[in-house]
C-alpha cells in the first residue's frame, strides 16, 4: 500500500474503467477533485455515481468521462439536464446483487475513511451503503484517510479487502443543511403523526417534510429507527427523547441506517457512538429485516400519486429527478411487518396551486411503487387509508386530501373515464 498526499491517477486507473465512490456527504473530494483535473490522461472511464451533493462533477467533463447512477436527486440533475448521466432504475436493495454479479462493472472504488477508531481499525464513517461489495470486488481500491471523517461503529468490516493507495487529508466533510419546514409541512407531519404510535420503528428520507414529521413526535416514547439514510432531526428527536430504539425486535438499543446526510451536528452526534449502528445496503433495507420490525413504519413521498394508490417518484415533466431508492422496498416491508404502517405524505399542488399532485392518471406513465401496495397518503388536507380498500372508495379518499381547488376536477374526470 502506498501512502501520498498527492496522487497520480494514471498508475492505477486504465480506460474503460468503471469507478465507484462514496455518495452523498461522504464523497472523497481529494480523489474525486483528481479525477477531474486528470480525466485528460485517463482515457474515457465511467463514473457510478449514487447521491450526490458536491459539485465536484460538471457537464463539461463529460469530454472524457461518462457518469451512470440509480438517482437523479440532488446535484445529479445538473448531469441529467445536460443530457449526460444515465440511470439504472433499480431498487437500493438490489445494488449489492448487480455488483456482486457483475451485472454493473465495478474495476477501481475511491474509499472515504476515518483515521483509527478504538479497535486499531479504519471506518467507513458516515456512509455504508453498497460501497465495500464494490471494493471487494475492484482491480484497485484507493482510500481518502480523513481525520475529520467521523469514525462510526458497525460501518463496514474492511478485512479482507486490499487498499493499493492511500491520500491523506484534513477537512469537513461536506453538509446537507436542513430545509425550511412551511406552514404546508406542518399540516401535513399533523396528519401523518396520527399515524406514528408509541413504540414504531422509522424509516424515513431527507427534507423538509420527513423533518416536520419528526419534529412532531417528541411526545412519543420508545421510537426506533431503521433507515437508509438519516440527518439531524433524528440527532433531534433522540435528544428529546422520543428515540429509545429500546423495544426493536432487530438491533434492540441501536439507532440503524445506511448513510449520514445532515451537517456537523449530525457528524458530532456519530463520531465514536456505539449507539449508532452502520450498516449497508443489503442490511438495511433487506425484506428479511424489515418484516421482522414489529410497527415498521416507512415515510416516504411523491411527484404525484393517481386516484387509486399509484405512485410516481421518478419523473417530472419529462425529466428524471428522483429515484426508485428504497421506497418499494420499505413500503413492502412495512406492509409485511406486524403492525406495519407505510406513510405517502406529499403537498396536494405544485407551481403555487395551480397543478395537482394527485392526478387521475400517472402523467409521465412511470409507476414507482404499485397500488397494490398502497397504504396511507397524506397531505396538507388530510389523510387517506387506501389498504384493503376496493378502487370507488379509494378514489373517494384520495379527491378528499386534494386540493380544494382541484377536487370538481377531478371528480368529473373520474366519472368521465369511469373510473
Amino acid at each position: 500500500m502506498m501512502s501520498m498526499d498527492v496522487i497520480d491517477l494514471s498508475q492505477y486507473i486504465r480506460s474503460g474503467d468503471t469507478i465507484f465512490w462514496n455518495q452523498g456527504t461522504a464523497e472523497p473530494l481529494a480523489l474525486t477533485q483528481a479525477l477531474v483535473q486528470q480525466r485528460a490522461a485517463l482515457g474515457h472511464c465511467s463514473v457510478f455515481l449514487g447521491l450526490t451533493n458536491s459539485s465536484t462533477l460538471q457537464p463539461e467533463h463529460a469530454d472524457h468521462l461518462s457518469f451512470l447512477s440509480y438517482c437523479g436527486l440532488a446535484q445529479n440533475r445538473r448531469l441529467l439536464q445536460a443530457g449526460v448521466l444515465d440511470v439504472i432504475p433499480c431498487h437500493c436493495s438490489q445494488l449489492p446483487a448487480l455488483i456482486v454479479s457483475k451485472v454493473i462493472a465495478c474495476d477501481v472504488v475511491f474509499l472515504h475513511l476515518s483515521a483509527p477508531g478504538p479497535n486499531g481499525k479504519l471506518s467507513l464513517g458516515v456512509a455504508n451503503d453498497y460501497l465495500l461489495e464494490a471494493a471487494r470486488r475492484a482491480r484497485v481500491v484507493i482510500a481518502e484517510i480523513n481525520d475529520q471523517m467521523p469514525w462510526t461503529y458497525g460501518s463496514g468490516d474492511l478485512d479482507g479487502i486490499r487498499i493499493d493507495a492511500v491520500v491523506h487529508s484534513s477537512r469537513p466533510l461536506l453538509e446537507m443543511p436542513a430545509s425550511r419546514v412551511g406552514d404546508i409541512e406542518r399540516r401535513i407531519a399533523e396528519h401523518a403523526a396520527a399515524f406514528i404510535d408509541d413504540a414504531a420503528v422509522l424509516e424515513m428520507g431527507i427534507g423538509a417534510i420527513p423533518d416536520a414529521i419528526l419534529a412532531s413526535l417528541t411526545s412519543r416514547r420508545n421510537l426506533g429507527i431503521h433507515s437508509g439514510m438519516i440527518g439531524d432531526s433524528v440527532v433531534d428527536l433522540i435528544e428529546s427523547g422520543a428515540i429509545t430504539n429500546a423495544r426493536k425486535s432487530l438491533d434492540r438499543g441501536l439507532t440503524t441506517a445506511g448513510v449520514l446526510l445532515g451537517t456537523q451536528r449530525v457528524y458530532r452526534f456519530a463520531e465514536r457512538n456505539p449507539a449508532l449502528n452502520l450498516q449497508p445496503f443489503s442490511y438495511t433495507h433487506a425484506m428479511s429485516n424489515l418484516a421482522g420490525l414489529d410497527r415498521f413504519t416507512a415515510i416516504n413521498s411523491a411527484i404525484e400519486v393517481d386516484l387509486t394508490g399509484q405512485i410516481n417518484a421518478e419523473v417530472i415533466n419529462g425529466t428524471y429527478v428522483g429515484a426508485l431508492g428504497g421506497q418499494s422496498d420499505f413500503i413492502r416491508g412495512a406492509l409485511v411487518a406486524k403492525n406495519g404502517r407505510s406513510i405517502i405524505a406529499l403537498p396536494s399542488t405544485a407551481q403555487n396551486d395551480t397543478v395537482s399532485r394527485i392526478v387521475l392518471r400517472l402523467s409521465e406513465g412511470v409507476t414507482t411503487t404499485a397500488r397494490g401496495d398502497a397504504d396511507v397518503f397524506v397531505t396538507e388536507w388530510g389523510a387517506a387509508q387506501l389498504r384493503g380498500q376496493p378502487l370507488k372508495e379509494r378514489i373517494r379518499r384520495m379527491i378528499a386530501i386534494a386540493h380544494p381547488n382541484h377536487r370538481e376536477q377531478l371528480e368529473r374526470d373520474s366519472f368521465r373515464k369511469g373510473a
